[in-house]
């Protein structure tokens, strides 16, 4: 358990939190929430041993790991994406070379009865064991898991990690920390590189982890899928609850109505008995009751209605100018970059008031096309832009392609143009940029404050075809919640990548799935573009649980659903029964092996020959590479036995 205990840091003079206390428990999952700047990130920091507090403590055990991802980090990466994280195993990798540099040394040796030899022999044996409990025959095994977890296919590996993008780079250092298996994993926005998938698969990785995790997210359905317990940062003071995030809100809300409530009784009743005292002050024959009343007012518990931070971004996106019909129309719109084809021949309408969302695994193509049908890149093939449309384009680095030497004010100035221009300090206050903060350089803003700017600068003109990138990246909930409100009220033709599901939700009427170098669409939102991808998942397991008999395309109903991964369950239980039986079987044999050569190393001067042997301590360390291998698919069985029985 982690005790953190009357936590104080200032920044300027000005109080970020003060004397804040909370404790982690071994298997506890946090969310940690509040606006941007409120302080999550440094608190983040403090625990992680990278900050120190002004005032406080933090109490942890003495061999207490963390695995911290950052919200923004430097590459440094030099090998490729596998070695890279290969670097999480540091004890097994020492190990493995110790192994390595002892074999080596002892297969040129022939004096098989000295002592130093015997040393050596020691030595391998006791690094064999350590590599062995250590993990070390399924490090890879485990790395390639978690690489293919986070979105990587098995040609990226060998490839160097300085050509990957940031996003992806990030996916390995999430990948180290993961492997690494630390005590408590500290999360600061990891879901801002990873598409659907990888998140979804995310989620079923840390709710299953043996530690504690906390997570800095603003991702609502990210949070209630992994977190049990909320803590919220706002105007220096940390509120607790246990509670994923939804059950929060609702908490939250529920107390201050009470809180509310308590207040306004209590302030009737100090109403009376004020009216009471200054009626009868004067009277001898009330002087008894007076000075009660007045004691009984000196005593009172005053009800307090706790302070929350009110600030939040204030806009609507300006009316759409009319369109023709069709705002986008392509016909076989193909891509590639070199020889690496991104889509090809992909053909699809959008019509005025379309709001349609991109998703898919990042690298399919999404942010790829946003650029074409802005004119940002060159194609092959027809794509055709309606008549009259003027689009507004939110890149998903969009924050970053801001002139960091500028301020504030001169940012939205530069771009200002017409009737717009005296409304600039308007603009920028209903974005939080009030007072000396418009002269702030972009450079020191915080990546919400970046995002925020960015999104100013889409009011500045009226278009009727938005098309936004990722654009909840570093926005805080609140944040989030008004640009979708501002969406919803949106009159024009509306493209979304995101892969933000609480934020899409009810937004779009249409998803554009890519994947394989081409797009399907669906109609509806994403949820049921979710349910309608996982009921494609489920016929593709009927058709392959029986060749014989092909599935129809169409489900009937939900007990046929049933029935079939019912039937699956119990195949592949019988499966993994069969399979443990026949490791139980080889272990077995592989003991008795491992024993008698372990006899043999004992007494030495007994089996001087069979130890001289050139292959002996070759075939010896096969043995207990093979043990340790059979033993680790032995334990992999059970875990998949007892994930197929809930």
């Amino acid at each position: 358990m982690i005790a953190v205990g009357n936590l104080s840091v200032f920044f300027g003079g000005e109080c970020l939190f003060e004397k804040i206390s909370f404790n982690i428990n071994d298997r506890d999952r946090i969310g940690l929430v509040g606006k941007n700047g409120a302080g999550k990130t440094t608190l983040l920091k403090i625990i992680a041993g990278e900050m120190q507090a002004e005032t406080g403590t933090l109490v942890k055990p003495f061999d207490y790991t963390f695995g911290y991802l950052h919200q923004e980090m430097t590459s440094t990466f030099q090998g490729s994406v596998f070695a890279e994280a290969l670097n999480a195993f540091h004890d097994i990798l020492h190990y493995k070379k110790q192994i390595e540099q002892i074999t080596e040394e002892i297969s040129t040796r022939t004096d098989y009865h000295s002592e130093t030899f015997l040393k050596r022999i020691h030595q391998l044996h006791e690094a064999n064991d350590s590599f062995s409990m250590a993990g070390g025959h399924t490090m890879e095994a485990e790395t390639e898991k978690i690489l293919l977890g986070l979105g990587f296919v098995p040609d990226d590996f060998a490839k160097p990690l300085g050509l990957f993008s940031g996003g992806w780079q990030m996916r390995v250092e999430l990948a180290k920390i993961l492997l690494s298996k630390p005590n408590c994993i500290l999360l600061d926005e990891p879901t801002n590189h990873l598409d659907i998938e990888s998140i979804q698969w995310l989620e079923g990785f840390l709710s299953d982890y043996p530690g504690a995790v906390i997570v800095v997210s603003h991702d609502r359905a990210f949070l209630d899928n992994v977190t049990r317990r909320t803590i919220e940062i706002s105007l220096g003071k940390i509120y607790d609850y246990k509670h994923s995030y939804s059950g929060y809100v609702e908490l939250r809300e529920e107390l201050r109505q009470q809180q509310i409530s308590a207040y306004e009784n209590q302030q009737q009743q100090i109403d009376q008995i004020e009216r009471f005292i200054e009626r009868f002050r004067y009277k001898a024959t009330k002087a008894r009751q007076v000075q009660s009343k007045l004691k009984l007012l000196e005593k009172m518990d005053k009800v307090e209605v706790e302070d929350f931070d009110k600030s939040a971004i204030r806009f609507a996106f300006p009316a759409a100018p009319h369109s023709g019909k069709i705002v986008l129309n392509a016909n076989r719109l193909t891509k590639n970059f070199g020889e690496k084809c991104v889509f090809r021949d992909l053909d699809f309408t959008i019509l005025a008031g379309d709001a349609v969302a991109f998703v898919g695994k990042n690298g399919e193509g999404k942010t790829t096309l946003t650029r074409i049908i802005t004119g940002m890149l060159d194609y092959e093939g027809v794509l055709t832009i309606g008549v009259q449309v003027k689009i507004g384009y939110y890149a998903q680095n969009q924050a970053e392609m801001l002139d960091a030497e500028k301020t504030v004010f001169e940012t939205i100035d530069e771009v200002a143009v017409g009737d717009i221009r005296p409304k600039i300090r308007n603009i920028l206050g209903n974005f939080l940029f009030g007072g000396d903060t418009i002269n702030k350089k972009v450079k020191v803003l915080s990546g919400g404050e970046k995002s925020r700017l960015a999104l100013a600068r889409l009011l500045l003109s009226p278009v009727n075809l938005l098309i936004l990138d990722e654009p909840t990246n570093h926005l805080d909930m609140q944040s989030k919640d008004i640009l979708k409100n501002a969406l919803l009220q949106y009159g024009g033709t509306l493209i979304i990548v995101s892969h933000d599901r609480d934020f899409l939700q009810g937004l779009t009427q249409r998803i554009f799935e890519f994947k394989n170098k081409t797009i399907k669409q669906y109609t509806g939102d994403i949820y049921d573009f979710l349910q309608m991808r996982k009921l494609e998942s489920l016929k593709q397991l009927e058709k392959n649980s029986s060749a014989k008999n092909e599935v129809k395309q169409d489900i009937k109903s939900e007990n046929k659903i049933n029935h079939e991964k019912k039937k699956l369950q119990d195949k592949e239980n019988r499966k993994i029964l069969s399979q443990i039986k026949k490791v139980e079987a080889v272990v077995e044999e592989l003991e008795k092996e491992i024993s008698l050569r372990d006899q043999m190393l004992i007494q030495p001067d007994k089996y001087a020959g069979e130890i001289a042997q050139e292959n002996f301590f070759i075939e010896y360390d096969r043995l207990k590479k093979q043990l340790a291998e059979e033993m680790n698919r032995w334990e992999e069985l059970h875990l998949q036995l007892e994930r197929y029985n809930g």
